[in-house]
């Protein structure tokens, strides 16, 4: 298909957020606009890698999902009827795909270095290696006697600044306003495990 209006200096999604902006994109999309694709798929690929992550998928599955997914929406873009609620229709289609190629020797519990560096202990960071290793391993464990959701809610709002906490709050079908507050509340419960493994420091 040849792309349309490649030749603006100001493309139609320029200035919209959330679900204002996704639903130009797919629209975009649609009528060929490679670059309305690209858009989507930069903004909203680390979500749907991280929805994967959380179903207990290895890295290189998680990659494999993703890009399936995308191969979907590609294939079913002019069936999308509620453009505004992409980022929903992606989770939900990532969580089935996760769910379908997940196996119990795939799984793994990680916590991604990004989520780690806020968790720092309030001494600083110990210089050691193998303290570091420990505490690493601890945060693991700890991140690991969560539930799912709260993981799930920890692993997408560490996206802050790439995804929204509208976007999350779409994906995991809660209220806005209820997700800072959730989160508060998966982080002490994240905290008081760490404790129990034997503290942060």
């Amino acid at each position: 298909m040849d792309e349309l209006h490649t030749a603006d200096d100001r493309p139609p999604w320029d200035g919209l957020e959330g679900t204002e902006r996704h639903a130009m994109c797919v629209a975009a999309a649609r009528e060929g606009n490679r670059n309305a694709l690209d858009v989507l798929v930069t903004e909203l690929t680390p979500l749907l890698w991280h929805v994967a992550r959380g179903q207990g998928l290895d890295r290189a599955a998680a990659e494999d999902v993703v890009q399936t997914v995308w191969l979907a929406f590609l294939k079913n873009i002019e069936n999308i009827n509620e453009p505004k609620a992409l980022v929903g229709y992606l989770v939900v289609t990532t969580r089935r795909e996760a769910r379908r190629t997940w196996t119990p020797n795939k799984r793994e519990t990680h916590l991604s270095d990004e989520y780690a560096e806020q968790l720092e202990s309030d001494t600083g960071l110990p210089e050691d290696v193998t303290l570091l290793d420990d505490r690493d391993r601890r945060l693991w464990l700890a991140f690991g006697r969560l539930t799912t959701r709260c993981q799930e809610l920890l692993r997408l709002t560490v996206l802050a600044g790439r995804a929204e906490y509208r976007a999350v709050a779409e994906a995991l079908a809660m209220p806005h306003g209820s997700i800072g507050p959730t989160r508060g509340r998966c982080l002490t419960l994240l905290r008081n495990y760490l404790e129990t493994e034997g503290g942060s420091r």
